[in-house]
């Protein structure tokens, strides 16, 4: 997890994401490479008048598109203004640690995970929620469609972190045969963080069994975990026992492997990370079941 994109909308939560993505940078020596979206005429089929372009589909009256035309290049001067201004404060962040930008021109979504394959990019962190009307990469559907699609791990960050230390992870599983497709990732993130604690963490609707702390014992031996307790809660839902159990045990990071297929354990459906990613107070990174 060294080569780091950042979405921007130049939000508050983007600013906390990209101070996330330093820290994790200085520690890992990784690189950091921010990005901003625009929806250009060209590309985009809805409202765009933000950028000046039509309004519900509808061209302005006498319109050849020129002026649209020229508005987005003023707006592309004035995005790469910003992003140069984040990476001048990157040097007084993070010190030594490499940081580029990029602009693309696409539908928001789409923008990201081309840029993800454009700069082989190994992680995404991006702010969970932004408002606004230019301000609106991270409204809930574009950070739970990147959650569904990236084929990177997504770390969101909702809240500022003065210092992303991790000392204790929060790992929710059912601990079933099919969780053996998350060891890689977990045993990657605890590379990253070789000081924290794991809570392998069972959500249940009743008492935790005998059975429930054999198979998270088994679980840790097989991912060779080194540090890690077991842990059971019960909830009305998964979703909510994560959260709940994140704020008893102060983490610092959730971590949720998915998978967006169905018919497969409950816990692995891409809603309840998406729901955790959205919601709980510190943050989350989700990936793909191997």
């Amino acid at each position: 997890m060294k080569n780091i994109l950042v979405p921007t909308d130049f939000s508050a939560e983007s600013h906390h994401a990209f101070e996330v993505a330093l820290q994790l940078a200085r520690q890992t020596g990784g690189t950091v490479t921010l990005l901003h979206v625009l929806e250009a005429p060209e590309t985009t089929t809805g409202n765009f008048s933000t950028y000046g372009g039509p309004v519900n589909g509808s061209e302005l009256p006498n319109s050849d598109g020129g002026i649209d035309k020229i508005f987005f290049i003023k707006l592309m001067e004035v995005t790469k203004g910003r992003l140069h201004a984040l990476r001048n404060e990157a040097e007084t962040l993070a010190p030594g640690v490499p940081v580029t930008d990029a602009v693309e021109a696409d539908r928001i979504g789409d923008g990201i995970l081309k840029a993800v394959e454009r700069h082989g990019s190994d992680l995404v962190v991006m702010g969970a929620q932004g408002h606004g009307a230019m301000e609106n990469f991270f409204v809930g559907s574009n950070t739970e469609r990147l959650i569904r699609l990236a084929k990177v791990p997504v770390l969101t960050v909702k809240h500022q972190q003065s210092t992303f230390e991790v000392r204790n992870i929060v790992f929710p599983s059912d601990f079933t045969e099919e969780s053996t497709g998350a060891i890689a990732g977990l045993q990657q993130v605890q590379a990253a963080f070789p000081n924290a604690v794991v809570h392998l963490l069972h959500v249940t609707n009743g008492a935790e069994t005998t059975t429930t702390r054999q198979h998270e014992l088994a679980f840790a031996e097989r991912a060779q975990l080194t540090s890690f307790q077991t842990a059971s809660i019960s909830a009305d839902s998964t979703s909510a026992g994560i959260e709940q159990f994140a704020r008893q045990v102060s983490a610092d990071l959730v971590v949720i492997p998915t998978r967006a297929r169905s018919g497969l354990s409950r816990l692995f459906q891409s809603s309840i990370a998406e729901a955790v990613a959205t919601n709980a107070f510190p943050p989350v990174l989700t990936y793909h079941l191997a």
